[in-house]
């Protein structure tokens, strides 16, 4: 009890006094007020010791011991053992050279600079293209130990050692995958691509693979979409260049149009419909890739150089000087030279017994065409020019059937030979994986637009 008075005691005076509290106290004491008022002081005995130590608190110093311990270094490098260095892996940016690129990769070595720039081995470093990785060995003191950059299919290695400095170029090991993508036309086929991350090698076979059904010049429509199954090779994660389209479908003002591949013997193969039909008709609808097309076929147009008005019995496709022309069929080299009745550089290429087909105002022939040499359907025969009766690079086509001009925009081309009968089960087992691929590739696209 008599500690219970002394805190109460305690605690009253730091409010009212000490004296005032040890009346207080008195007052109270003995009476059934006490142990009440015990009960609501000394909750805050505790904060106010608080309040009162904390500010001006003055403690005794704790005694404080250094400790000092010994470690151990470890052992110096003995001369000749390999100097350690770290790894620093960099992108190559759009205007880097070869310095920039090792300074940002840690390197402060101008003799590795030198000896690099004066390698005729190291010529792909001269130049790094954006995009691509290099990675590099440096030590602290910022000497290149070694250095790997990839050039095209091929691996770069720069290394140093007690000879000095070597550079080597080998293979890369690829690694071949199958991706799948699809894509909505908006302006151009182009563009779709990009903005689906295809390469333009695809885009490009996307485009040839269906060029016998669908004229990519005047038939694609906002809305139109594709989906494609291909493979990419990899080198460590990173692609380096388009393979093979293996599926694709294409859907065109509403109709469906798919192809898969099929290797039908060791070296050769094709495309074709899921049911067997040979995608490729005999004729190509265009023997140039993406061009406008200038002057169709009529019966009556006013030449531009002869002044006169005549029948236009071909189709004039624009397109740069040097943009290459493909043969629309298999066939063989009737003519090719130079023409004198307006087409300039003239090739003709006869097809089975009937077809012809011509082809003028060439700036130059494909190296090693002459008349009897047999070409194959898409294959590069001459490039656009302007030779002959031309007011700018164009090329003049004609397709013609015994010797009689037909609109090659109308006519119906005969159809390649379809999966043989042989063949057939083999054929119907390896592109069932790929249809499915198709089908759901097509789901999924309509439903992200859903």
């Amino acid at each position: 009890m008599q500690q219970e008075h002394n805190m109460i005691v305690a605690a009253l005076s730091r409010f009212v006094g000490r004296e005032s509290g040890k009346l207080l106290v008195r007052r109270i004491a003995g009476s059934k007020l006490c142990r009440a008022a015990v009960a609501v002081v000394l909750p805050f005995i505790g904060v106010v010791a608080a309040f009162g130590i904390a500010p001006d608190t003055v403690t005794e110093p704790r005694k404080q011991t250094p400790v000092v311990l010994e470690l151990a270094l470890p052992a110096s490098s003995s001369a000749g053992a390999p100097v350690e260095g770290y790894w620093r892996e960099e992108r190559v940016l759009h205007g880097d050279t070869l310095a920039t690129l090792l300074a940002r990769l840690g390197a402060d070595d101008p003799e590795a600079l030198r000896h690099l720039r004066a390698t005729r081995s190291a010529r792909a470093l001269h130049q790094p293209a954006a995009g691509r990785t290099a990675r590099a060995q440096i030590t602290t003191e910022g000497q290149l130990l070694e250095l790997h950059y990839r050039n095209g299919a091929n691996h770069l290695t720069v290394k140093r050692d007690g000879g000095g400095i070597s550079v080597a170029e080998h293979p890369a090991e690829l690694e071949l995958r199958v991706l799948m993508k699809s894509a909505e036309i908006r302006t151009s086929l182009f563009s779709a691509s990009d903005a689906a991350g295809l390469s333009d090698a695809i885009a490009t076979q996307l485009a040839d693979i269906f060029s016998t059904d669908i004229d990519f010049h005047r038939d694609l429509r906002r809305g139109d979409r594709f989906s494609v199954v291909y493979e990419m090779f990899h080198d460590r994660g990173e692609p380096v260049r388009a393979g093979r389209v293996l599926a694709a479908e294409f859907i065109n003002v509403g109709r469906l149009y798919r192809a898969v591949y099929f290797q039908y013997d060791e070296k050769r193969g094709g495309y074709y419909t899921p049911d067997g039909r040979n995608i490729r008709k005999a004729f190509l609808r265009s023997p140039i890739e993406y061009s406008r097309i200038s002057s169709g076929f009529s019966s009556s147009r006013f030449h531009p150089i002869l002044g006169t008005w005549r029948a236009h019995n071909g189709i004039d496709y624009a397109a740069p000087h040097g943009t290459r022309i493909r043969a629309t069929g298999d066939g063989v080299v009737e003519f090719a030279g130079r023409d004198h009745r307006g087409y300039g550089n003239l090739v003709v290429l006869r097809h089975q017994s009937r077809y012809t087909t011509w082809y003028g105002h060439l700036s130059g022939f494909a190296k090693g065409l002459r008349k009897g040499t047999r070409v194959a359907q898409s294959e590069t025969i001459g490039y656009v020019g302007a030779t002959g009766l031309a007011t700018g690079p164009h090329l003049h086509y004609e397709f013609r059937i015994n010797d009689v001009h037909q609109n090659p925009l109308r006519v119906v081309m005969p159809a390649a030979p379809p999966i043989s009968a042989e063949l057939k089960p083999a054929f119907e087992v390896e592109v069932e994986p790929l249809v499915q691929q198709l089908k759901l590739l097509r789901s999924t696209h309509l439903a992200r637009l859903d």
